[in-house]
């Protein structure tokens, strides 16, 4: 049967949470990036549904304005 045996590393307690505090630091700023990077994918992509949509109904009827008697069917300037 193989003992095993424990040996102390040659690094301080103050550098080992150093270490565990910059390796959590780099993870959360890794998950921060993919999330932000999602986010902006997600925006990117309704963005242009919207501007699709939008073009689809430049073509549409303009029932809104037929109920509007007596006034233009020009924008505001």
């Amino acid at each position: 049967m193989t003992q095993l045996s424990f040996e102390p590393s040659s690094t301080s307690a103050h550098e080992a949470i150093e270490r565990q505090q910059i390796a959590y630091d780099f993870s959360q700023e890794v998950r921060h990036r993919e999330a932000f990077e999602a986010y902006c994918q997600w925006y990117y992509e309704t963005a242009a549904q919207h501007q699709a949509e939008l073009a689809a109904m430049e073509h549409d009827i303009p029932l809104f304005n037929w109920f509007r008697r007596g006034k233009s069917t020009e924008a505001p300037r």
